[in-house]
C-alpha cells in the first residue's frame, strides 16, 4: 500500500525523528558533511534509519537534506552528489527491510532542503540552475529506492515550488512540501515574509501531495502552527516539530523538550487530524517511541 492510500484511509503516520542530532551523538564534527556519512559512515546510516524504524516510525527521512549541489559543492563534494543521494536511499530502504523488525507497511521520504542560494532577481542563482540541482538530487533517490519526496525547511515559496516541478516532473513520486515558520507580535511568518495560509494554498497549487511545517519551533508553539494550516481546509498535512529551541549546557547543545514533555503536544496534534507527525532537530528515538505508544492507543 502506497503512503497516499494510508493517508486516504485515515490512517496517522509517524515519521522519524532528528537526522543530525543522531548523526552528532555517533560522531559528526560540528560544521561537517552530514551527507557524506552515507558513503564514509554507511552503517552508522542505516543503523540510524533502523533505530527509527524499531521505534515505531511508519516513515523515515533519507539524510540528504543538504545532498543538493550547491550544499555539496562548499564541501568539495559536487562529484559525488549522485552517490550521496542513491545511498542516502538505498541504506533507509535496506533498513526498512530488516527481517527482525515487526512486519507493517514501511515508508522512505527523500528529504530535500534548501539550496542556501538566492534566486534571480533577489541575488545571482537562475531558476533553471537551482531546479537543475533538485533534479539531480531527486532523480538519484528514486533510484536509491525513495517512496516520497520530503521537501523541507523551506522559507522560499519560489524554491519550494521550484523543488516540487523538479520531483513531479522527473518522478512518479508522491511530494510533500514543509516549510519554516517564525512567530512574532504579528503572528507566523517565514523568513520570506509568507503566512501558513498562503503557503498551504501555493504549494498544494504547485501540485504538492502533502504540506505542511517543520523545524524552528518547540511542541507548543508547532501546535499554534498547526492548526493555522488544518483550519485552511481539505489536504493532507505534515507536521515535525523540534525538541524546543537549542540552550547552551555546560559547552553542549541541548533541546530541552522530552518525550513525555512533547507527548500532550502530539496529543494534540493527532486529535486535530494532522496526517503525518513526527520530529525534527533535538527529537530522537526515544521521542518518536513515545509518539508511537500514543498512536497505538489511539488505534486500540
Amino acid at each position: 500500500m502506497s503512503v497516499l492510500s494510508k493517508l486516504a484511509n485515515n490512517n496517522t503516520l509517524l515519521a522519524d525523528g532528528a537526522t543530525g542530532t543522531y548523526l552528532q551523538s555517533r560522531g559528526l564534527d560540528p560544521g561537517g558533511d552530514p551527507e557524506l556519512m552515507n558513503i564514509t559512515h554507511a552503517s552508522i546510516v542505516e543503523g540510524m534509519a533502523h533505530d527509527y524504524f524499531e521505534a515505531g516510525s511508519d516513515l523515515v527521512q533519507t539524510n540528504s537534506f543538504g545532498g543538493n549541489g550547491f550544499v555539496q559543492g562548499r564541501y568539495d563534494q559536487g562529484a559525488n552528489v549522485d552517490e550521496i543521494n542513491f545511498q542516502a536511499a538505498s541504506l533507509a530502504k535496506s533498513a526498512s527491510l530488516n527481517p527482525n523488525l515487526q512486519q507493517k507497511d514501511r515508508f522512505i521520504f527523500g528529504s530535500v532542503g534548501p539550496t542556501g542560494e538566492l534566486i534571480e532577481p533577489v541575488g545571482t542563482t537562475s531558476a533553471k540552475e537551482v531546479y537543475a540541482a533538485f533534479k539531480q538530487q531527486i532523480i538519484a533517490l528514486e533510484k536509491g529506492g525513495a517512496d516520497g519526496i520530503i521537501i523541507e525547511t523551506m522559507i522560499s515559496l519560489d524554491e519550494a515550488k521550484i523543488a516540487i516541478s523538479a520531483a513531479k516532473e522527473n518522478t512518479e513520486l508522491p511530494v510533500a512540501a514543509l516549510t519554516t515558520f517564525d512567530k512574532g507580535p504579528r503572528g507566523f511568518f517565514t523568513m520570506m515574509g509568507d503566512t501558513p495560509e498562503k503557503c498551504f494554498t501555493e504549494l498544494f497549487a504547485a501540485d504538492a501531495d502533502i504540506v505542511g511545517a517543520n523545524c524552528g519551533n518547540g511542541i507548543e508553539i508547532m501546535t499554534e502552527l498547526a492548526k493555522r494550516f488544518r483550519e485552511c481546509g481539505e489536504g493532507y498535512v505534515w507536521i515535525n516539530s523540534n525538541a524546543g529551541i537549542p540552550e547552551i549546557r555546560q559547552g553542549q547543545i541541548i533541546y530541552p523538550e522530552t518525550p513525555d514533555y512533547m507527548s500532550d503536544g502530539f496529543s494534540k496534534l493527532i486529535d486535530m487530524g494532522i496526517n503525518i507527525v513526527g520530529g525534527c532537530c533535538g527529537t530522537t528515538p526515544a521521542h518518536i517511541k513515545q509518539v508511537a505508544s500514543l498512536i497505538n492507543e489511539i488505534k486500540e
